[in-house]
């Protein structure tokens, strides 16, 4: 019985609405309905939709029951700190460790993801990235765009929360065969090697994070340039329909292009800077770390190097990293650093 068969049995047994309701998201979501259209049809929200579609791949259905009890909702102070002393003993440790550690050893759920960070905090453990320093990065520049984004983001908050506006933080991604590669676990008298059919294989991804809902939108294409910039932007106008959006990226050659800004003028016409269709403003050079969706990325290379073995061919390498960031709803610190937006219950 596959994993539908399965959500479909389960639907027929129970008599919990609750439960149909999360059932039939995750079905529907799985069988390849976009977000939008199953937030319509059961008016729940995306990351609900992204809640349960994980629990039933990952978990299992059975996790999918509302009277589920499969741990308790808090740490005594003993077990707490026993916690905190595991974690500061990792090289580093992602959500998902800390979540199986606490179930495991003390059979505890948090029900909100907030009561995990705060343990990493109390750990003095945050989410980072290690980046090579570039030696051109201006400081002082990426504070003052920092103040500026939060500033434009603050002027159009009541158009956000509205749905007039839409705001995405926008990155491109080049995914490689070999970035499905990373530590394992092996025999020390003997080398770790793993076929990779063509070395060469490629594909580039436009990701873009709506900041108020937090869903991630991407597009693969075959390369970064004006062109697919500009289809990329034509598709996420047509995913958020009648709104407004606003754009905020780095400053590759192709988010400036003569041809790019020709396209922004015929979008924008005539129009008050109040009224453009899409607005673009740029991060500081040189300092990638201020855009959350580079998090995202790394994220996602993460969970396709955790599957590594069922990755017998670049196609499989490509599904598993849309299938992971395409339309899900990611919730960490650093996605509010430039300000807190409410999201749709």
């Amino acid at each position: 019985m596959n994993l539908v068969e399965k959500l479909d049995d389960f639907v027929k047994k129970t008599k919990d609405g609750r439960e149909v309701k999360s059932i039939l998201a995750a079905k529907l979501a799985i069988q390849g309905k976009c977000h939008k259209e199953i937030e319509n049809l059961l008016k729940v929200s995306s990351s609900f939709i992204s809640k349960w579609k994980n629990t039933a791949i990952f978990q299992g259905v059975e996790r999918l029951k509302m009277q589920y009890k499969g741990g308790k909702s808090y740490l005594s102070k003993i077990e707490k700190q026993k916690v905190i002393e595991w974690l500061r003993g990792l090289d580093y440790c992602r959500l998902g460790d800390l979540q199986g550690y606490l179930e495991k050893e003390y059979k505890v759920v948090f029900s909100s993801n907030q009561s995990y960070y705060a343990l990493f905090k109390e750990a003095k453990i945050s989410w980072k990235k290690s980046q090579k320093k570039n030696p051109s990065k201006d400081e002082e520049l990426v504070k003052e765009k920092k103040k500026e984004i939060k500033k434009k983001l603050e002027e159009w908050k009541e158009e956000i929360n509205a749905e007039r506006l839409t705001v995405f933080m926008i990155d491109e991604c080049h995914l490689l065969w070999g970035d499905v590669e990373g530590y394992l676990w092996g025999r020390t008298d003997k080398r770790i090697e793993i076929p990779i059919v063509n070395q060469k294989e490629k594909k580039s991804y436009y990701g873009a994070l709506d900041y108020r809902s937090k869903e991630f939108i991407i597009k693969g294409y075959d390369s970064a340039n004006t062109k697919n910039t500009i289809d990329f932007l034509r598709y996420l106008q047509q995913r958020r329909e009648g709104q407004k959006l606003a754009v905020i990226w780095d400053g590759a050659s192709y988010h400036g292009s003569y041809e790019f800004q020709g396209y922004l003028s015929q979008v924008n016409q005539d129009l008050g800077t109040e009224d453009w269709q899409i607005t673009c403003l740029k991060f500081a050079p040189n300092a990638p770390e201020q855009d959350p969706v580079e998090d995202i990325w790394l994220q996602t290379k993460n969970f396709i190097r955790k599957f590594r073995h069922i990755c017998h061919s670049f196609k499989w390498v490509k599904w598993l990293f849309e299938f992971f960031a395409d339309g899900q709803v990611f919730e960490f610190p650093k996605i509010h650093e430039y300000g807190l937006f409410t999201q749709p219950v």
